[in-house]
């Protein structure tokens, strides 16, 4: 199934607190001067029209970006994740939502490079469009999972890789997890991050009982919702499994999470947590 397409939600909560955390995770690995390498395994299009009819069916983009974006007062890592949205919208108007691929081609270096693997054939002509000529930048019209095989472990060392389904597949929770371990196994080194919806409070907390009977060590996870998980047909929030986090990552978001939780929070509905699933 391939009807899912990311426009209808481009900029909502759930990508403001996605697209902070891959902001922490990418300025992390520039603090060290080797180059990295950063894989996306469902890229989708890189970057989104918030004036779209698609964006405008639902106005998501009005639970997430939209709040952040005159805020004068916000916390530095915040401005950071803001800084790579201001730079598609040079008259300073929020028209354009950058996807994790643009977020972090915002911060890659001339060493470093990018690898983005998308199956949808619109969304992947489209994210070839967008990155046409850039030589840091590979495309691949893969299988989120294959391009895992296919392009891990990389010539570096270091690096992050966000693994971000959509979850339309019954078996997207077991396919993930399968996927997940097999990945660490071949780049033990690198950083993963793992995007979750948090609709039925029973699925995620099944699929971190699993994550953490995996084998693999030192994961973090961190939450958000804006919402009361009561309702389970709507997006009340989403998760992040972190696997090798850097070093201030967890101390990072539990200074964040708050601030953004009561910008964002709808009446005062939702949480956020940040804890360790698996230390060292």
């Amino acid at each position: 199934m391939l009807s899912y397409r990311h426009g209808f939600h481009a900029g909502n909560h759930a990508d403001v607190f996605k697209h902070l955390v891959l902001t922490l995770l990418v300025r992390s690995l520039l603090r060290k001067e080797k180059p990295f390498f950063y894989l996306d395994t469902h890229a989708a299009a890189g970057r989104y029209d918030l004036g779209s009819a698609i964006a405008r069916k639902n106005r998501e983009y009005k639970t997430g970006i939209g709040p952040l974006w005159e805020v004068k007062d916000a916390p530095e890592a915040i401005l950071n994740y803001l800084g790579a949205a201001r730079a598609l919208n040079s008259d300073g108007k929020l028209r354009f939502y950058p996807g994790s691929p643009r977020i972090v081609r915002h911060y890659l270096r001339p060493g470093d490079r990018m690898a983005l693997s998308e199956l949808h054939p619109n969304e992947v002509k489209v994210l070839g469009e967008e990155f046409a000529g850039d030589k840091q930048v590979k495309i691949h019209h893969l299988d989120a999972y294959q391009a895992l095989k296919a392009l891990l472990p990389p010539s570096e060392r270091r690096g992050l890789v966000l693994i971000d389904p959509a979850f339309e597949l019954k078996d997207e929770w077991r396919r993930l997890l399968d996927a997940v371990k097999e990945a660490y196994r071949r780049w033990a080194t690198g950083i993963f991050a793992v995007w979750y919806p948090i609709q039925d409070r029973a699925t995620a907390d099944d699929f971190l009982r699993r994550f953490k009977k995996s084998g693999i060590r030192k994961v973090l996870v961190a939450e958000f919702s804006i919402l009361d998980p009561d309702e389970t047909l709507r997006l009340n929030g989403s998760g992040m499994v972190i696997i090798n986090p850097p070093w201030k990552l967890e101390e990072e978001l539990r200074s964040l999470l708050p601030w953004l939780w009561e910008k964002l929070a709808v009446d005062g509905q939702g949480t956020w947590r940040v804890e360790w699933l698996v230390e060292e």
